[in-house]
């Protein structure tokens, strides 16, 4: 069973779990970062929000094609380019986020550029199905 930590002592928050325990038996998936770009890969927009969203939806779709769902997801990484909003991304993440999904770990970091010219926002993920 997974368990979700949050240990005495640390900040408790709704948006994220400080650790996640994983059981033997789980089938994990990791899909690599996923930039806000469309089939063709052009930039879902020019924005953080709009980006964001299309980087889930690629994230969705790998889960999807691999057996799982964004509520397996037990950790996010997140990279965000120098200079964007971290709230204006949080918001729209949060919309696309299942509500009754448990709060995975999540990293974030603030980075000087990514491999897409004008992409603002990378998300890759770890899930466990099981």
């Amino acid at each position: 069973m997974t368990t979700w930590v949050n240990p005495p002592g640390l900040p408790a928050n709704p948006a994220f779990s400080q650790a996640v325990r994983i059981p033997a038996n789980a089938d994990l998936v990791f899909v690599g970062g996923q930039n806000g770009i469309d089939a063709g890969g052009s930039l879902a927009g020019p924005g953080l929000a709009e980006q964001t969203v299309a980087a889930l939806a690629n994230l969705d779709a790998c889960l999807r094609a691999a057996g799982a769902s964004l509520s397996d997801v037990v950790a996010w990484s997140v990279l965000l380019t120098s200079g964007t909003s971290p709230r204006e991304g949080f918001a729209a993440f949060t919309k696309a986020w299942p509500a009754a999904t448990r709060p995975p770990t999540i990293t974030v970091a603030i980075v000087s550029g990514l491999a897409i010219p004008g992409a603002l926002i990378e998300i890759a993920a770890t899930a466990a199905v099981g």
